[in-house]
């Protein structure tokens, strides 16, 4: 497999992509996104067997359930993120070993707890997204990872990326039917 076909397969609907400039329908579609993602992982989960399940979306990558287990460790990590930025000045947030967290045990459990996380969050993150003002939308943080200072609004386009990004992962594992096992 070449790289740029493993790329494909890493990144199947690009990477994220900053707008120059972040408009109010970009952030009311970014916050839709992240409001129905929940029910779109559990639509597309909840008649799978363990079987597929346990599909990969590329060689070395993740199971469906370690997708779904991330998504909901990640989205908590966004919703402290958020908070973080809107009451602190320029705080600087904690990263975390995501592929570390991947092999932990919760990992390989059944998906009903990730669900009920990632239906508690997305409703507690559309509460607060839709509620920002202007002037929230611009308050930052900074990631030690990259650097740098991150704006909610571009944050809240990254949630809505990464909320698309690993459901292509989970329709591209059952796809390939278990070939990257």
């Amino acid at each position: 497999m070449t790289e740029q076909e493993l790329y494909k397969l890493r990144f199947p609907i690009g990477e994220f992509e900053k707008p120059k400039q972040i408009t109010k329908n970009h952030i009311n579609s970014w916050i839709s996104i992240i409001e129905d993602f929940p029910q779109k992982i559990e639509n597309i989960t909840k008649n799978l067997s363990e079987e597929q399940l346990n599909y990969k979306y590329r060689p070395n990558g993740w199971t469906i359930k370690q997708v779904v287990h991330h998504c909901a460790d990640s989205h908590i990590n966004s919703i402290i993120r958020f908070k973080l930025a809107i009451t602190e000045n320029t705080p600087t947030i904690r990263p975390y070993f995501e592929d570390r967290f991947a092999t932990l045990i919760d990992y390989s459990q059944p998906l009903d707890a990730s669900l009920f996380i990632l239906k508690g969050v997305h409703h507690k993150l559309g509460v607060l997204l839709n509620n920002f003002s202007e002037d929230d939308l611009k308050r930052t943080f900074i990631h030690p990872e990259h650097g740098k200072q991150f704006s909610i609004e571009e944050t809240i386009g990254v949630y809505a990326w990464h909320s698309n990004h690993h459901f292509a992962h989970i329709e591209q594992a059952l796809k390939y039917n278990g070939s990257f096992n």
